[in-house]
């Protein structure tokens, strides 16, 4: 037998802006994001330009404001079809038929692979875009404008999307880079505040993982984090995402073709949890328990001292976040547990072995490739405890 190997590799660069409001005619983000290519400068870029509906809801002058700024640069952007507004929130990608319906968008546009699409929204948004973009023409170049604290601070920046299929979280998807990330400001400032709450979460998560200093700062003002402070929260934004952005680029795996994923610390829980409530918890209070439930779990194990998991519990409820959820209650139909199909769930997304981040400390974290299921439910029950003693102003860990 002879094998002849081959490769070949690729890399993949891409800018993040961060700026304030992007349509405004004189501010070159867009048209500098479109334009970074040495070899294409000068060109007029043709451009699609797919709308959250909710964002296009919250600023009635978003599509205007998108025409007149393609009006101002007609010599180096064009519109290929008029803005199309789609579904906005988890909808957006709990089946095909968004996907769908844009690929057929794109398709009558004319769109080509030297075109752009610009997905401006939420997470779930960025994500049914992305793909769609991804599969058409085997990917058109993606702009990405995220317009949630969570999207600017995390998964906006980041190389995945992917689609809820056969109820399981983002069980299609592709690994594209985006060709630029555009982080407005100006989208953040009008957000409620379970909306910015939701995007902090992946902001303490990082902290957790990397950044000790980064974990004091949020735990010295979360009121006036979770009250959108407008010098606050921006740069806290930009440090989460800058955080995640150098795991992505610099451990090596960025497509995770590997088994670990410590940016998916307590999202075992947090996917199935979403999908039991039908998404009625949004992921970034699914992150949060999911989290408390990993803590909670590494106390009982001895990985993790007292003092420092109810710093932890403490910060995510001093922000506003509620620690349990009647989800986690849900049976299985087997007697069990619903929560822990999770944790199979999580391990067929790794390709078939357990890796599961755990913490020593902030800023120390390791992987578990096995969890006891007894020891997972005795967190649980410190997690319910908890809610209930949260009344009587006594938290308690676990029994």
């Amino acid at each position: 037998m002879t094998v002849v190997r081959h490769g070949f590799s690729i890399r993949f660069d891409f800018p993040v802006f961060y700026t304030r409001d992007v349509f405004a005619p004189d501010n070159p983000s867009l048209l500098d994001a479109l334009n970074q290519r040495v070899d294409e400068a000068g060109r007029c870029h043709r451009m699609f330009v797919a709308v959250d509906a909710s964002v296009a809801a919250a600023r009635p002058t978003l599509l205007a404001d998108i025409a007149t700024y393609a009006a101002a640069h007609e010599g180096g952007l064009t519109l290929a079809a008029p803005p199309l507004v789609v579904p906005g929130g988890e909808a957006s990608k709990n089946d095909l038929r968004p996907t769908l319906d844009l690929l057929q968008h794109l398709h009558d546009a004319g769109m080509d692979r030297q075109s752009f699409v610009l997905v401006i929204g939420g997470g779930a948004v960025l994500d049914m875009v992305s793909f769609a973009a991804a599969l058409c023409h085997r990917s058109i170049r993606i702009v990405r404008m995220p317009t949630t604290v969570l999207a600017q601070a995390d998964s906006g920046v980041a190389v995945k999307n992917g689609i809820n299929l056969f109820d399981k979280k983002n069980f299609i998807g592709t690994f594209v880079p985006p060709f630029a990330v555009l982080n407005d400001s100006r989208f953040i400032e009008s957000l409620d505040r379970r909306d910015v709450v939701c995007g902090v979460v992946e902001a303490v998560k990082v902290s957790l993982l990397r950044d000790p200093a980064f974990f004091v700062s949020l735990e010295a003002t979360p009121e006036r984090i979770a009250a959108n402070d407008p010098v606050l929260l921006p740069a806290i934004i930009r440090q989460s995402a800058e955080l995640h952005l150098a795991h992505i680029c610099g451990n090596g795996d960025p497509f995770e073709l590997g088994s670990a994923r410590p940016l998916d610390f307590g999202h075992w829980a947090a996917h199935k949890m979403e999908a039991l409530s039908g998404y009625r918890l949004r992921h970034g209070e699914a992150v949060a328990i999911g989290m408390a439930l990993d803590v909670c779990y590494a106390v009982r194990q001895g990985f993790l001292d007292p003092p420092t998991a109810e710093r932890i519990l403490t910060l995510l409820e001093r922000l506003g976040l509620t620690l349990w959820d009647d989800v986690l209650e849900a049976g299985d139909g087997h007697g069990g547990h619903a929560v822990l199909a999770g944790l199979q769930e999580f391990r067929e997304h790794l390709g078939g072995q357990l890796h599961v981040t755990m913490l020593r400390g902030i800023g120390h974290s390791f992987e578990v490739t096995e969890m006891d299921d007894h020891i997972v439910l005795a967190a649980l029950q410190d997690l319910s405890t908890r809610a209930a003693a949260r009344a009587t102003g006594a938290p308690v860990l676990h029994g």
